[in-house]
């Protein structure tokens, strides 16, 4: 399997890659979110699940992919990848991509947000997706949901009732609320077999989370789990 290692030395012995990651460091804001490193390991998974793509198509399109990061709670949240396509549109020629392969490029970044709720038709669309969505599991999607909330001056969990029994549950006012309105059911979202078995790993992980954290607030999670076997 593929690693950061040898990602950064694709990247730096491709004079086009290398153009994109110099131009990214200028526009990425210090979100820790939607970092350099978040868009390597995107860049990483989306190489490892896409077999079938020329690597530097599968680089390219993960370094792009957040372009246009807007907040959560942002009126154009859903329009983020499609100007993100759209800002990558006038990148890519500059380093050496041929119309066809922006093409498919652009539309892949176009499709593989979650917001835009959009199934993305070819190999590259597809594990772009997956990749993306990897990085909201486990160890990392659990820094960054807190990351996040943090951002929104979100608590971490409804005071009385962190599991939203009684409650509508509220992922801009309660970090832990996200766990249950999207991460804990991405797995099954998943459209690559690497895809899905990684994100089935990630969400066991947290789901192992939140019966600690249970245990420490003497707030029981484990039936509120079950759901999501």
């Amino acid at each position: 399997m593929q690693t950061l290692e040898e990602l950064e030395q694709r990247i730096q012995s491709d004079a086009g890659l290398m153009r994109l990651r110099t131009e990214l460091d200028a526009l990425m804001d210090a979100d820790p979110a939607h970092d350099t490193g978040h868009l390597l390991r995107v860049a990483l998974w989306t190489w490892r699940l896409a077999p079938g793509v020329p690597p530097r198509q599968a680089i390219a399109a993960a370094l792009l992919h957040d372009l246009v990061n807007l907040p959560k709670d942002h009126e154009e949240r859903a329009r983020a990848s499609e100007l993100s396509s759209e800002q990558a549109r006038s990148m890519l020629p500059r380093a050496g991509f041929d119309a066809p392969e922006v093409e498919l490029i652009c539309e892949a970044i176009r499709c593989h947000s979650y917001s835009r709720g959009e199934t993305p038709k070819s190999d590259l669309g597809r594990a772009l997706q997956d990749a993306d969505r990897l990085e909201a599991l486990g160890a990392l999607g659990i820094c960054r949901t807190f990351s996040t909330g943090a951002r929104l001056e979100a608590r971490y969990f409804h005071p009385l009732d962190p599991w939203g029994e009684a409650r509508a549950r509220d992922d801009i006012r309660y970090s832990i609320d996200h766990f249950f309105t999207k991460l804990l059911g991405l797995a099954k979202t998943m459209l690559t077999p690497g895809g899905r078995r990684e994100a089935t790993r990630r969400v066991e992980f947290m789901k192992s989370f939140l019966v600690q954290l249970g245990a420490e607030i003497g707030k029981p999670a484990a039936r509120h789990l079950e759901v999501f076997e």
